[in-house]
């Protein structure tokens, strides 16, 4: 039978394009390599906690530090504490992922934590400062880089001041710092603003960007910097 308004038959043009069932598998998307990030006091511990009281299927990879304990905080949970001779010896045996001085202290995310976590098939989150995150975009380009911002600089300053663990000098030093930290948004992927009383709000819209980064059509690939892959 002729196709209307033509001259030629459908035999001639129409193709039928069979697809195999197998074209409909896909493979299932990779770990991410997640990086909360942003100025001090933004609030990237809190919402890190959220996190593991949610039980979000993620893995944290603990930060080593130099800096002291502080009250309240336990060894393992929210830092690893080691001395500036156990830290340097890390980062020249090539420990670490991405390191940092930071207000005259050591920080660093220790690189076999990073690998183990995705080797064993988990999504992976890390926290860092914005030094660190830029460190961590350019070593690992396919990280997820998120931003955590307070709603205001009033806000900011009234957290730093609540925890008491700065002096006025060390806290204008911050304050200052976040400025400039601001400026470097572009680097990062995703921006979410930490209100008060509205960490549940975070830790959904970070659910969200993971499922979203699952669905992505070309999806990334973590690469770490010594992986032969």
């Amino acid at each position: 039978m002729d196709c209307p308004h033509s001259s030629v038959s459908c035999s001639s043009w129409c193709r039928v394009i069979v697809m195999k069932s197998d074209s409909f598998h896909s493979e299932p998307p990779p770990n991410l390599l997640l990086v909360v990030s942003g100025s001090s006091g933004a609030g990237k511990d809190a919402v890190i906690d959220r996190m593991k009281e949610l039980h979000m299927p993620v893995a944290h990879v603990v930060t080593v530090t130099t800096r002291p304990q502080r009250s309240g905080e336990i060894e393992g949970v929210h830092y690893h504490f080691v001395n500036k001779q156990r830290f340097h010896q890390m980062v020249e045996d090539g420990e670490m992922l991405e390191w940092a001085n930071v207000y005259h202290n050591y920080y660093g995310v220790p690189l076999f934590g990073v690998r183990d976590a995705l080797n064993s098939g988990n999504d992976v989150v890390v926290k860092v400062d914005v030094q660190g995150a830029s460190t961590i975009r350019r070593v690992v380009p396919d990280a997820v880089l998120i931003f955590v911002r307070p709603p205001s600089l009033e806000e900011l300053e009234r957290r730093l001041r609540s925890r008491r663990s700065e002096s006025s000098a060390e806290l204008a030093v911050r304050l200052s710092k976040t400025v400039h930290e601001f400026e470097q948004l572009s680097i990062f992927d995703y921006v979410v603003t930490n209100h008060p009383g509205q960490l549940d709000e975070v830790v959904e819209q970070i659910r969200a960007i993971i499922v979203a980064e699952k669905l992505r059509v070309h999806p990334r690939r973590v690469i770490l910097c010594d992986d032969d892959m």
